[in-house]
């Protein structure tokens, strides 16, 4: 990692922990929505982020501080489709707000995990837990870029507004591949550009630790996932954050292990997947110009 990813990343974790400080004190936090001065302990929640994504029956029975923690750009749940027994995995579970709500949807057989890299998050995470009585929860210390968590071992992987903040996004598109189990599926909320906006242009509209200049376009989003390996790739954008800058809704999934490629079974080798020409993501079924690409 180079020396600008370190300090990217070092001034994302000090944001976290400055909100997550905020919320365990009562204050409303959020990692983006960040001040002209860029200074991290400034916690004043941005336009389109927070709380209020979630409905009223949603917050209802929740920690005051998981509500206050909430630092999203959407809400995952609303289309997660979980259903009772499965296993979830919460990529940057921040307070632990959609951790504690997947908790409720998946029931005592099934486990809800929550990933954070900052000790701040995962002490306010675990709190709220305990507050809401919840059982069937595990928050992890970690980074998603390097998950720790098995191959298969995940049905349901969700994440709100936190990829944009990776400063290696192959690395956590490949880790999401990778734990999940063949047929299991991605449903995250994140920050995107339009197609055509300059780095430079995405930076002009808000900081890297704001949660939009490390933001990805919706082209740019669609080829990682396909890289990855994930197939049925949907990006679609709910909610304006900045010019040309909105909250989406990402899904995929991870294509079950019988799935065939080009309407051969095993036409691709491990890690390969298929395309057409357009790079449009394409179902278990003869096309024409279908190729397995890297």
């Amino acid at each position: 990692m180079t020396q600008q990813a370190d300090t990217t990343r070092e001034q994302v974790r000090e944001r976290y922990a400055a909100a997550a400080t905020a919320a365990a004190t009562g204050e409303t936090a959020s990692c983006c929505g960040v001040g002209a001065d860029g200074v991290a302990y400034d916690v004043e929640i941005g336009e389109g982020f927070g709380a209020e994504l979630y409905d009223d029956a949603e917050r209802d029975g929740l920690p005051a501080q998981a509500v206050a923690a909430s630092l999203g750009c959407g809400n995952p749940l609303a289309v997660a489709e979980l259903t009772e027994g499965q296993t979830v995995l919460d990529l940057g579970s921040g307070g632990g707000i959609d951790v504690l709500l997947s908790a409720r949807r998946v029931g005592p057989t099934g486990k809800a995990y929550g990933l954070d890299m900052t000790d701040e998050m995962l002490d306010l995470a675990r709190h709220n837990a305990k507050q809401a009585g919840a059982t069937n929860v595990e928050f992890l210390k970690g980074a998603i870029e390097d998950i720790p968590l098995p191959d298969g071992s995940v049905d349901v992987i969700i994440s709100n507004c936190v990829v944009n903040l990776s400063v290696d996004k192959p690395a956590v598109f490949a880790q999401a591949h990778r734990v999940l189990a063949p047929g299991g599926r991605l449903g995250i909320s994140d920050v995107v550009a339009e197609d055509g906006l300059t780095a430079e242009q995405r930076a002009e509209r808000g900081s890297y630790v704001g949660c939009i200049a490390g933001a990805l376009s919706i082209g740019e989003y669609r080829d990682g996932l396909i890289s990855a390996g994930f197939t049925d790739v949907t990006i679609t954008p709910t909610h304006d954050v900045a010019d040309g800058m909105h909250s989406a809704v990402i899904k995929a999934t991870k294509p079950a292990a019988a799935d065939s490629c080009c309407g051969v079974a095993g036409c691709c080798t491990a890690g390969e997947h298929a395309v057409d020409p357009d790079r449009t993501v394409i179902e278990a079924k003869a096309a024409s110009g279908c190729g397995c690409v890297n």
